[in-house]
């Protein structure tokens, strides 16, 4: 099976130019091919993995990738599916985005591999060296206004209104195209289906700006589906904001409950897209699913695929410790590293003393609303501490209850955790 095919089948293309044409091109030839990654944050999120992902395919069936951050177009902000201008970030903010980018796109594709290793670029290397009159010159002259407003990226925005700096959003994206054109013989840029236009735009510039020329310019473009998801939220998103890759912004234990909560209808669907598991492994597990859902195993393989990828093998046997420890309640083989990944959006009481009466203690935590509740709850056997009923009123919480001296974990009920930090 070509890559094509591979992506087809796995429903990774929302749109090509030339079908025929790119799957010649990508069977005759070693193709360099491209993807870009503007610095809007200080790491990735969750919806950079397809895109990612994308590039790791192309690279195992023969292909040279380059990862672009875009630390040149990252100063201005894409409009493509956006109805608001972008508050414009400072340099030096841009470029330590770019940097931590970087690392982490690095950290997650192969950048040694000897015959077609990954290159991460960066746009700023010939953006931020052209001047204005090179621009209109160069670039500017290539692209009729009907054309740009034609655009979705700028026509949804006409209304709303678009400034001259993201109307030229556009051009700049496409040079990135020209210019790792005529460097890196690069013939393919791969993006999101709301990239298709710049895709396009960058197409056109290179073929006007060599028509003159006899030999043949083949240039292609292919976009990967918008992520949907069957509930109608937003993939990628929680409560909490953005899931992202950087495991100090989302702990590799939530990254991994985000995956673990995927819903029973989206769940294939995302072992396709995001996994490298075979056509032969997901239709056993597809198999697993429809006899026996109860067990999640779809679930449980995506959250282990994606959390071994993106952290590590350690990190995922972490967060599946930390998944084990608080569905069975026995909370004492946790670390307090592990309380405070799992423990992390926990109501947290700071403790004055180190001994002090249970009573006590479940008042002013807040855990029970008045002393008669709190010995009311004792006596019902619905408080826990650290995962051991507690029913003596008498009871005083010492150093002996703490994890590493630095948390007791208190549980009313059967769901309501507390956690107590010294």
């Amino acid at each position: 099976m070509d890559i094509l095919q591979d992506l087809e089948k796995r429903g990774l293309i929302q749109q090509t130019t030339d079908r025929e044409g790119l799957e010649k091109h990508l069977s005759e030839n070693q193709v360099t091919l491209y993807c870009g990654f503007d610095p809007t944050a200080d790491s990735l999120h969750i919806g950079h993995l397809l895109p990612i992902t994308m590039l790791k395919r192309f690279q195992q069936a023969g292909h040279k990738p380059i990862a672009l951050v875009g630390g040149g177009t990252g100063m201005i902000g894409d409009p493509s599916g956006r109805s608001t201008e972008r508050s414009l970030n400072t340099t030096d903010v841009v470029n330590g985005y770019s940097a931590k980018l970087k690392q982490q796109i690095e950290k997650l594709l192969e950048v040694d591999s000897d015959s077609n290793a990954v290159t991460v670029r960066n746009n700023l290397e010939w953006l931020g060296e052209m001047t204005v009159i090179d621009f209109l010159r160069d670039a500017g002259k290539h692209f009729g206004v009907n054309y740009m407003l034609a655009k979705e990226s700028v026509s949804a925005r006409i209304e709303q209104g678009i400034s001259f700096t993201e109307f030229s959003y556009m051009i700049l994206q496409s040079l990135d195209f020209h210019k790792l054109y005529e460097k890196e013989n690069c013939t393919l840029q791969i993006g999101g289906s709301d990239q298709w236009g710049n895709i396009t735009a960058g197409m056109e510039l290179i073929r006007r700006s060599r028509e003159n020329e006899e030999e043949e310019i083949k240039v292609f473009g292919l976009t990967v589906p918008l992520i949907t998801k069957a509930d109608g939220t937003k993939f990628g998103k929680t409560a909490g904001g953005a899931v992202w890759l950087d495991p100090e912004k989302t702990s590799p234990y939530e990254f991994y409950q985000f995956w673990i909560n995927t819903d029973d209808r989206d769940v294939m669907k995302f072992l396709r897209y995001f996994t490298f598991l075979t056509e032969e492994e997901l239709t056993e597990i597809q198999k697993e699913v429809d006899d026996r859902p109860e067990n999640r195993v779809a679930q449980k393989r995506l959250a282990e695929e994606m959390t071994r990828t993106v952290h590590s093998q350690a990190a995922l046997e972490q967060a599946q410790k930390i998944s084990d420890s608080l569905f069975s309640g026995d909370l004492k083989q946790l670390s307090a590293d592990d309380i405070e990944q799992g423990f992390k959006d926990v109501p947290t009481y700071q403790a004055e003393n180190v001994e002090i009466g249970l009573v006590d203690l479940l008042v002013n935590a807040k855990i029970s609303p008045s002393k008669r509740q709190a010995r009311e709850d004792i006596q019902n056997g619905a408080i826990y501490i650290n995962g051991e009923r507690q029913q003596d009123v008498q009871y005083t919480v010492t150093k002996d209850d703490q994890i590493e001296e630095k948390f007791t974990i208190i549980r009313r009920g059967k769901k309501k955790y507390f956690l107590i930090q010294y």
